[in-house]
């Protein structure tokens, strides 16, 4: 499987400095474009920004911020990870990406979700109750505007749209994926709509999300539809050893979960849960180069999937340890998931 494609996410984690102190998110974003320029320069294929509305976080723009990369970059696709559709206007989005699609010359890439956290809908005026309706409703628009053709379209949700044409036409299209938790009628949605499959994998092991596969490509083949890719995005951290890996990373993984535990009920976070979570059965990617680059390939291989993103920023962890883990990433772990999966 030499075709296997490394790729990185970020959520754009507010870090801290060398004494401690909290960075601005206007710094946080400059570090992550550079962040951006250095997967480049290692021959990483993807670059991912997700999309949030809340403190921990500083990107709330990713087109902006792919459009800042795509100028230093030259080979990298970039794109998000999620856009949040359900609380977004598709006609928007599809302008802002085949926009970035021209800047990048080619290189955009959207990834669409329903998004893990709720703060979109109340700050743009929607309803949760809505939830469901938007995402499928605005996913159902956003598919005929990727013909790049004329739209006559009606929903419950939005205006409706009669021969509505959106500009800029890109050279060759966007590519489009679902970005999916763990939801069958999700996985359905996606291939029903010919887009790649990104699975979020973020607890438990891999091969859990293996029937989900099978139901994407089974569902596929029921809509006469080829082949689409399998992607996976997860967190991870990597440095010089094990050892190193899981001190560096423990601290954010602790911060970033008991954060978002407290408002959804979660136990406290402890070291027992996270040396589990980057085991064998757990779903961090964290640890030496030759570690993480074994657990990606027995992912890889048990889901059959083309590409793997790793979530590379998870809290606190600082901007120099980041760009580390991303030399890593690109220069150690990508060569030797290709060897691995090939032998």
């Amino acid at each position: 499987m030499n075709e296997i494609q490394l790729g990185l996410d970020t959520f754009g984690d507010v870090t801290k400095d060398a004494a401690g102190a909290r960075l601005s998110d206007a710094q946080t974003i400059r570090n992550v474009v550079d962040q951006a320029v250095l997967a480049d320069e290692v021959g990483l294929a993807f670059f991912g920004v997700g999309e949030h509305h809340r403190p921990e976080f500083a990107i709330s723009s990713p087109e902006i911020v792919l459009a800042a990369a795509a100028a230093r970059t030259r080979d990298i696709h970039l794109g998000t990870a999620v856009t949040v559709l359900s609380s977004d206007d598709p006609v928007r989005v599809y302008e802002r990406f085949a926009t970035l699609d021209a800047v990048s010359n080619g290189r955009a890439e959207v990834i669409l979700g329903r998004g893990s956290f709720i703060e979109s809908f109340p700050l743009f005026g929607y309803d949760l109750r809505d939830y469901e309706t938007l995402f499928e409703e605005k996913l159902d628009l956003f598919s005929q505007l990727m013909t790049e053709k004329p739209v006559t379209w009606q929903g419950t949700k939005r205006a409706a749209l009669d021969a509505a044409d959106v500009y800029p036409k890109t050279e060759n299209g966007l590519t489009a994926w679902v970005g999916v938790g763990g939801s069958p009628e999700s996985v359905v949605r996606a291939a029903r709509y010919g887009y790649g499959l990104m699975l979020a994998i973020i607890g438990g092991p891999a091969h859990r999300f293996r029937p989900f596969v099978d139901l994407y490509h089974r569902s596929l083949d029921s809509f006469g539809i080829g082949a689409r890719p399998v992607g996976i995005h997860s967190p991870g951290h990597i440095a010089e050893t094990d050892q190193q890996a899981w001190d560096e990373a423990y601290e954010g993984f602790e911060a970033m979960n008991n954060t978002i535990g407290r408002e959804r009920g979660w136990p406290p976070y402890s070291r027992a849960r996270f040396q589990h979570d980057v085991g064998p059965e757990g779903a961090l990617y964290v640890g030496s180069p030759e570690t993480v680059a074994r657990k990606i390939a027995t992912t890889v291989k048990t889901l059959g999937s083309t590409r793997f993103d790793m979530k590379f920023s998870t809290g606190t962890l600082s901007h120099d340890k980041l760009m580390r883990s991303i030399e890593l990433y690109g220069a150690k772990v990508q060569p030797l998931v290709r060897d691995i999966l090939s032998s």
